[in-house]
């Protein structure tokens, strides 16, 4: 397929409604989370060594037991707050490094454990304290390719900015030719949300581009499942069934003036084709290939989200409702 060049392509402006993006983000953030928040890909928590990350302004140590599951509590040890993320694991259990206080999952007076979920490709903790909802027994998960059949990579970047500025960039996909030449041409969003009739998603024609002048067509859903993700599936065209998971996960506590927020994205990729055996046992080598071009774009999206959070801000973005 060839590209018609970047000025020369249909404006997307008049589409791009912002009360309909306005409309399908308050959908989104009314849908349940259970409490539930992405910390890390499953590869960063390693046997044999903590993990640390503040979410929502709290402090987590995560890690695994003996028998390989993941852990979670508080970062600060209980005895004189020093940061469990630097202690030691040994057979399963964290040992802080100021004393040796001994902790486990089962937890301890004074220091409780956090529900902890890892679905293979993600971890999740939930925080029942910041997220204030039902609890759920486990996160809300995406359909995702068969992981026999697929290849994985996760990236982690950070803005400042809040979720909702990141999945409002995701519900926004009239930018994707325009604002990320590089990567999609020949755009255009052949149905949009409607709860009454689509599940409320976005379905939409792009080229993927290979090389300079050229693209291969596909047809990818948008939807949000929660508050706080966004998925694209593959669902005609090149690598179907495949998908991209985007999770918004808030770094510093509600109303923190200076917000700050990590996009954590999952990027499964598929294909029938009888030589992505060989793409997938080359994993090892493709993930940061797929990092790097996630990160591209990201770097791009993330100018984008916190533009949106100065706007906000201070009253002048024109999708405020």
């Amino acid at each position: 397929m060839s590209d018609p060049g970047w000025s020369r392509q249909e404006p997307t402006w008049r589409a791009a409604r912002p009360q309909l993006i306005a409309d399908a983000l308050k959908r989104a953030a009314a849908r349940p989370s259970g409490n539930w928040y992405v910390v890390a890909a499953s590869r960063e928590i390693r046997p044999g060594r903590p993990f640390g990350r503040t979410v929502a302004g709290v402090e987590l140590v995560l890690w695994r037991t003996e028998s390989g599951r993941p852990a979670a509590g508080p970062g600060a040890c209980p005895h004189l707050g020093a940061p469990l993320c630097d202690s030691v694991v040994e057979s399963g259990r964290l040992i802080c490094h100021w004393h040796g206080l001994d902790l486990t999952e089962r937890g301890m007076p004074g220091w409780e454990p956090f529900p902890v979920y890892d679905d293979g490709v993600l971890v999740w903790v939930r925080l029942d304290a910041v997220g204030g909802e039902e609890p759920l027994e486990r996160p809300c998960l995406p359909q995702r390719p068969d992981p026999a059949v697929s290849v994985d990579a996760v990236t982690t970047l950070v803005g400042a900015c809040e979720p909702e500025d990141v999945i409002a960039n995701r519900l926004d996909p009239w930018h994707g030719a325009w604002f990320h030449p590089y990567a999609f041409t020949r755009l255009t969003v052949v149905e949009e949300p409607d709860p009454a009739v689509n599940g409320d998603r976005f379905l939409v024609d792009v080229a993927y581009r290979v090389g300079s002048r050229a693209g291969v067509p596909v047809r990818a859903a948008f939807s949000a499942p929660e508050p706080r993700t966004l998925v694209m599936h593959i669902v005609d065209g090149e690598g179907e069934t495949s998908a991209v998971e985007t999770h918004a996960t808030p770094l510093t506590a509600p109303g923190d003036p200076n917000p700050r927020t990590a996009v954590i994205e999952a990027v499964l990729a598929a294909s029938d084709r009888p030589g992505f055996a060989v793409a997938r046992a080359a994993a090892p080598l493709l993930r940061p290939l797929m990092r790097r071009a996630a990160a591209r774009l990201w770097r791009d999206d993330l100018a984008y989200a916190e533009r949106r959070r100065l706007l906000r801000g201070q009253g002048r973005f024109p999708g405020a409702v």
